[in-house]
């Protein structure tokens, strides 16, 4: 249950904001909204804006006039003021929970429509510079979003400080130290005999040797005695390769230094920026074969991950999200058909040529991309799945 509603959670939000940027984006230089979707289709429930008010509708399966079962609205209610002047824009609540979309009119979008008719509220009738700008609205708010919640988070939390004392103030599950009888509160003096002075002493010992058998002296109380034990491994990011560094899971004590507004949005920037360094350094990993196209995961992947950072509260939960949201934010600015990253690159050349690309060269385009995107959809759930049973 943890994991379905952490799920839901992070997705619903990361996917809201990302649509209603391009939403509000669009609605700011006059362009038609025809549908806002959370979720792909088909729909589930719909508030349409109309002049009488607002339409509300419940789709489910019923049997149409030739008796066979079809999907559409099996409940339909007007809502609101009848003085109300609508927009004719449908919000819809959808049943695949991968993502959303919002259906402009001028638009070559997934739904792979051209019935464009170059009026005014449409798309293609706008400047470039406002095109760029709608199409890039999402991802500006993903990564406003990223912004604020880390932002929020260290005002909240305040800064970490690790203490550089030798005393272990956690122990991890299932590592060697808790397997071997070490405590919380004790200080470690020694390893292989080596005096211990700081807990910096100890990481930089115990991460050079990986797999290896290892004399720790402990002090707890007033009793000193050794505890043999193998270290195991970890695989770590250093210098933008992976490398296998030596763990027993013991972790040090920390405090929060609580700060003021100013350093909370300088912290919230640095990692912000630091998230989308994380994205960039795994794509040079990928390309230099330090990891594989294996290692990519999906929405399996993220409701499994979304479920274990829940556990740890709130505050993990929000950071999680905002690592999401720069993920978003970066794929989709990708210069690939079909993403808005390629909607943008598209502008970017009707510009350089200096004339629109005919309505059947964008359909091209955009079925390109949509084949590109599939596979890729299809890489990460056999991946996603794998993963789940592997």
């Amino acid at each position: 249950m943890t994991t379905l509603w952490a799920t839901i959670i992070v997705l619903g939000v990361l996917v809201t904001v990302h649509e209603l940027g391009h939403f509000l984006a669009a609605r700011s230089v006059g362009v038609r909204v025809d549908r806002f979707s959370i979720g792909f289709p088909p729909r589930l429930f719909t508030l349409t804006s109309v002049d009488s008010g607002w339409l509300c509708s419940i789709f489910f399966y019923y049997r149409n006039e030739k008796n066979k079962f079809v999907w559409g609205p099996v409940y339909e209610k007007i809502i609101g003021s009848k003085q109300r002047a609508g927009s004719n824009t449908e919000y819809c609540l959808s049943i695949i929970p991968l993502g959303g979309y919002v259906k402009m009119a001028g638009t070559i979008d997934e739904s792979l429509d051209d019935n464009i008719k170059h009026t005014d509220d449409e798309l293609m009738s706008k400047t470039p510079l406002q095109q760029v700008w709608v199409m890039s609205a999402g991802v500006i708010m993903n990564i406003l979003l990223a912004f604020v919640l880390f932002s929020g988070i260290a005002k909240y939390m305040g800064i970490p400080e690790l203490s550089d004392e030798p005393v272990i103030a956690q122990l991890v599950p299932e590592m060697p130290a808790e397997a071997a009888g070490l405590q919380v509160g004790d200080r470690i003096i020694a390893l292989d005999n080596d005096i211990v002075e700081k807990w910096s002493d100890i990481s930089k010992t115990i991460h050079a040797i990986p797999n290896t058998p290892i004399l720790i002296k402990i002090q707890r109380g007033t009793l000193e005695f050794d505890i043999a034990m193998t270290t195991k491994y970890q695989l770590a990011v250093v210098d933008g390769h992976v490398d296998t560094l030596g763990a027993i899971g013991i972790i040090p004590n920390y405090s929060y230094r609580p700060i003021g507004m100013a350093e909370a949005i300088k912290t919230g920037y640095i990692a912000t920026v630091n998230g989308f360094g994380m994205i960039v350094m795994s794509i040079t990993m990928l390309v230099s074969g330090d990891a594989s196209i294996k290692d990519i995961g999906g929405p399996i992947m993220i409701a499994q991950l979304a479920g274990e950072v829940a556990k740890a509260g709130w505050i993990a939960l929000l950071t999680f999200m905002a690592l999401i949201s720069c993920n978003l934010a970066f794929i989709n600015i990708l210069p690939i058909p079909g993403l808005d990253g390629g909607h943008v690159l598209i502008i970017v050349i009707e510009g350089i040529i200096r004339r629109k690309l005919t309505v059947k060269t964008r359909m091209v385009i955009q079925q390109i991309g949509m084949a590109f995107l599939l596979l890729l959809i299809v890489t990460v759930i056999v991946n996603d799945i794998s993963r789940l049973f592997g």
